[in-house]
């Protein structure tokens, strides 16, 4: 350590103080360092520190970070759930409940007592990526009838219910779906206004148990609550089971086409008059 003493201020009054202070240990003084920031890109500017009420950690919010100015992408109108219909219907013939939810997986949960009419259901499940849940019980002491008449009414209510006001959906639906020797078309649309046309030549009275004349009225007991237009045509087919499973498999991959959204519509009713009612 270095100490320059000029030599006007010695005199030899201070000549011994200066020799004391000499040989006495040097006192070393740290200094703090200053280290110049960069500029910032995007200076922060302006801070808020909002204390934390129950810890010592804060907050800090700063409105110039650079901001991601992309819009989000359009949401999809249906909710976190899915959109879901369930009905409970009680008549002294029949206990029927239906729940079904448009945005599943393909989740089949039926038991109506029909096994025929379960396997169809399992179908519209699985090919419409619809969750669909039946239980019920009825009559089957006297025939299937009232059972199958039924669940399809229930399954049409909560068709229509799970739609809601139908806005941003395809509404029409068209497919054809083979199964061996069968080739059933199936075109529908959700209009509001129920009407079935109906062409299949099943050559059998019955698949297992089930009586094939209650095809046609399972259709046309659903159209009837949910207001859609079906329109049924075979265009081949021998075998009785496969003319009736393609016909069910088509509905559910037709329904699936009229229930998705379309993405350029953002939202509206698919209807010049701006609405999609049952009425």
């Amino acid at each position: 350590m270095e100490l320059s003493i000029s030599s006007r201020l010695l005199n030899t009054s201070s000549a011994a103080a200066v020799t004391a202070l000499l040989k006495s240990k040097p006192r070393v003084h740290h200094r703090h360092t200053s280290i110049p920031l960069l500029p910032l890109k995007h200076p922060f500017s302006p801070l808020t520190l909002k204390q934390m009420s129950n810890n010592s950690q804060s907050t800090l919010s700063c409105s110039s970070l650079p901001q991601n100015n992309t819009p989000p992408a359009p949401s999809s109108p249906s909710t976190a759930s899915g959109r879901i219909g369930e009905v409970k219907r009680v008549t002294k013939e029949t206990n029927v409940w239906v729940k079904i939810n448009l945005d599943g997986t393909g989740v089949a949960n039926s038991s109506t007592s029909i096994p025929f009419l379960d396997h169809m259901l399992d179908q519209l499940a699985s090919h419409g990526l619809f969750d669909v849940h039946v239980k019920a019980t009825g009559d089957i002491h006297i025939d299937d009838h009232h059972t199958n008449e039924d669940v399809a009414l229930a399954l049409g209510t909560a068709l229509l219910q799970s739609l809601g006001d139908r806005k941003g959906i395809n509404r029409f639906g068209d497919f054809s779906a083979p199964l061996d020797e069968a080739l059933i078309h199936v075109s529908l649309d959700l209009s509001g206004r129920p009407h079935l046309s109906y062409d299949l030549n099943i050559p059998t009275a019955r698949v297992g148990t089930y009586d094939t004349q209650l095809v046609e009225h399972f259709f046309q007991s659903l159209v009837n609550t949910s207001g859609m237009t079906l329109h049924i045509r075979q265009l081949a087919g021998k075998n009785s089971h496969h003319i009736v499973e393609a016909t069910f498999k088509a509905f559910a991959r037709a329904l699936r086409q009229a229930t998705e959204y379309d993405p350029r519509r953002l939202g509206t009713i698919p209807s010049s008059k701006g609405v999609l009612s049952r009425s």
